[in-house]
């Protein structure tokens, strides 16, 4: 049940934001991966990785207040909600937007470059951050003073392109002892990386991590809104 009614929240009442869609579908990465979810995908990224999946967002878009995103978001009637983009973070509105949607009583969780500092994001937020692998091009983007920020609940996700990735991410993650703060996650790139060959890597190495695949991409492809 939600704790407040949706929309109840004068002092966010005046932030807009520019969002490139709303939509309702099966979250498909994650600790989460499985569950009914509504992702609000904001429009706008200071990125430009190489395997990015999602350029359709770093333009157009339409502007909504806070109330209005809160009014079609409880219009899908799930618990679960998911803020993303492009880059969430590249709209200072973003703050206000997660902490209004936490007070609303939804289960929030915020999917983020890692690039931005997520400092004053809503402690209810869990926070996925992905940090960019060299294949990227962005990796020398990653803040990796967010990483001190996690708490528990929190996942960081390393993309990973080939085997370069994959090395780069074993030592990033256990230099940073991340695993200490937060799940870590290695997914393949969608059509670059063979996840059986990931699995394997993973086994032959006795890597403690969880292996991600792309739940929504199996199940409807590329297409966008899913």
């Amino acid at each position: 049940m939600m704790s407040r009614v949706a929309g109840q929240l004068p002092a966010a009442a005046a932030v807009r934001l520019k969002i490139t869609e709303i939509f309702h579908s099966i979250q498909g990465e994650g600790l989460t991966a499985g569950v009914p979810t509504v992702f609000v995908r904001l429009t706008g990224c200071p990125l430009r990785c190489s395997y990015c999946d999602t350029a359709y967002a770093f333009s157009g878009g339409h502007y909504l207040e806070v109330p209005q995103i809160l009014e079609r978001v409880r219009a899908f009637q799930t618990q679960h909600v998911t803020v993303t983009g492009g880059e969430p973070l590249a709209q200072v509105g973003a703050l206000d937007l997660l902490r209004a949607l936490c007070d609303a009583g939804y289960a929030v969780s915020l999917e983020t470059s890692g690039a931005l500092d997520v400092a004053q994001v809503d402690r209810r937020v869990v926070r996925v951050l992905d940090l960019k692998t060299p294949s990227s091009g962005e990796c020398e983007r990653n803040l990796y003073s967010n990483l001190a920020l996690l708490q528990p609940g929190d996942q960081v996700k390393f993309v990973l392109a080939d085997r370069a990735d994959y090395e780069w991410a074993l030592d990033t993650a256990r230099r940073h002892d991340i695993a200490q703060r937060a799940s870590v996650l290695f997914s393949p790139v969608w059509g670059r990386l063979d996840p059986a060959m990931l699995a394997e890597w993973m086994l032959a190495d006795r890597v403690p991590y969880r292996l991600q695949l792309q739940l929504h991409k199996i199940l409807w492809g590329e297409a966008p809104g899913r």
